[in-house]
């Protein structure tokens, strides 16, 4: 009887409760994110076909030196730096203004930037392959047409920087708005009265932008950074569907995770796939420690 009293009282009890309480997120953790990780390691030395495993050592890894995998690398690498190179000042800058309190209709510009995050990115794949299709009435093509130049074939041609406009285009009208919130709520953080100190220092907009805005919007910038890395490198939906496949002319939007893909599910390399998605992860987390390490995060006091 004692011990059914004591079952009963378990989930009020102010030390078992706390431990009920994040139990199921401790659950799906375990399950959909350390299991997973555990068997990708095991799985990249393994060679695994349907029936059959075989240990295979480093094999995986070693076959990963070939110019295909290093054709995503380098497709990842530039594809993310130059989302950062945008991603981050533009919202900063259009977060200041819609700030501002001489911005009119803040709450109308706020909905319409952030309404493209609201899209699926299969439509809004979709949209911008015809946006940029070869075709002369395809509508950029139609637009520089009036500008004198001649179509361009965006998603397939010999010049490999019009596929990087395009993918840089979409990930742009995508993401610019949700850094925009994430940038106005920093804001809304920064004091008043520091800018009012500075207005009776005899201050400018570009003096508090950035001796006040920008060192106060560091932890926000910090993190918009991080996901934009791992957003970066992760990139594949986007490549998918601007090119309707996974296989694009020459290889201009093969990603990581569109040779993973390739390898690991199309041609059912299972062992394969997981030396490549280990290596992506171990090559994110690197360059993500590397970069809060720079920013000082990992200071004391901090």
């Amino acid at each position: 009887m004692k011990l059914k009293n004591w079952i009963k009282s378990l989930p009020y009890s102010q030390k078992i409760a706390p431990y009920v309480f994040i139990s199921p997120f401790i659950i799906v953790f375990l399950l959909f994110f350390i299991y997973p990780v555990i068997s990708t390691v095991i799985m990249s030395f393994q060679k695994v076909v349907p029936g059959q495993t075989t240990f295979v050592g480093l094999d995986n890894f070693k076959n990963l030196l070939n110019n295909d995998f290093k054709k995503a690398v380098t497709n990842n690498l530039i594809y993310t730096v130059t989302t950062i190179a945008v991603v981050i000042p533009v919202p900063l800058l259009l977060a200041v203004c819609l700030n501002s309190g001489k911005m009119r209709g803040k709450n109308f510009f706020r909905a319409v930037l952030f309404l493209p995050s609201l899209v699926s990115i299969v439509v809004a794949g979709f949209t911008f392959r015809l946006i940029f299709g070869e075709l002369p009435t395809a509508l950029l093509n139609s637009i520089i047409s009036h500008l004198g130049i001649k179509p361009i074939k965006w998603l397939g041609g010999p010049a490999q920087w019009t596929t990087f406009f395009a993918l840089l285009t979409l990930c742009c009208w995508r993401w610019t708005g949700v850094n925009v919130v994430y940038y106005l709520s920093g804001l809304s953080n920064i004091p008043n009265e520091l800018y009012e100190a500075a207005d009776i220092d005899g201050a400018g907009s570009m003096q508090k932008l950035r001796y006040i805005t920008i060192p106060l919007l560091r932890p926000v910038t910090v993190y918009i950074l991080t996901i934009s890395i791992y957003g970066g490198m992760a990139m594949f939906l986007e490549s998918y569907m601007l090119f309707n496949g996974n296989r694009s002319p020459g290889g201009a939007g093969l990603t990581i995770i569109g040779y993973l893909y390739r390898l690991g599910w199309e041609q059912a390399n299972i062992g394969y796939g997981s030396a490549i998605g280990l290596t992506l992860l171990i090559f994110t987390l690197g360059i993500n420690i590397i970069m809060l390490k720079y920013a000082g995060l990992f200071k004391k006091g901090e």
